[in-house]
């Protein structure tokens, strides 16, 4: 099962339930599952317009936001591998992870992409770009962009073949070299599964994530 189910299935039940509230500009913002599932399909068509497709291993680089979810269920939609690398880790060891990637796309924001043409090597296969937020000299598409070419029909979201990649999430380093770890579709749908029966998580509960990847999890439970 493609772990980005979850979200369509919870915006049929209940479309104008807040999924994401989130601080924008100084003020509280609040995105409903409807919302989210509608925008992600958007940008999922999108990126498949741009060559961002099943298999495509795409680094995103940007904080949480509201911009981050729907990209997230996004990118599980289309089927593409999501390579997530915090950049707390140093300049070196960050390099050293790109390169072993090897990714084929990048989304991230207008500092992550200077980043980018500053230290070319580890992006030398990278076909497709997106920037969250103001796009300068270096090219690609904008979330407009996306959004534009996605439309807002449903999306038909990619059926993962068991065992298939989902994500490769890179770990802090804190214990040595930061090392990979591979994500299949099973392997997210699980964890939603024992997150929700250890800590008897029901529909309706507020989650204030202090890491966050597991807010990508409050979504889905």
């Amino acid at each position: 099962t493609n772990i980005a189910s979850h979200l369509p299935a919870m915006a049929k039940l209940d479309p104008k339930r807040a999924a994401i509230i989130a601080k924008v500009n100084g003020a509280w913002a609040t995105m409903t599952f409807g919302e989210l599932d509608a925008l992600s399909d958007s940008y999922a068509r999108g990126l498949q317009r741009i060559g961002i497709t099943e298999g495509v291993r795409t680094v995103l680089l940007a904080p949480p936001s509201l911009e981050f979810f729907p990209l997230v269920f996004a990118l599980f939609k289309v089927g593409a591998v999501i390579v997530m690398i915090d950049p707390g880790i140093g300049r070196e060891a960050m390099l050293k992870c790109l390169e072993e990637v090897e990714p084929e796309a990048f989304i991230g924001v207008p500092a992550a992409h200077l980043a980018r043409l500053l230290f070319r090597k580890p992006f030398k296969k990278v076909r497709a770009t997106v920037t969250i937020g103001p796009r300068l000299f270096w090219g690609g598409h904008s979330l407009s962009d996306l959004k534009k070419l996605g439309g807002t029909e449903p999306f038909e979201m990619s059926a993962p073949k068991p065992g298939q990649t989902a994500a490769i999430l890179f770990t802090s380093g804190s214990t040595g070299i930061p090392k990979g770890a591979v994500y299949t579709h099973e392997i997210f749908d699980a964890q939603v599964r024992m997150i929700r029966d250890t800590y008897g998580i029901a529909p309706g509960e507020i989650d204030l994530p202090t890491f966050p990847l597991f807010a990508l999890f409050d979504p889905a439970l």
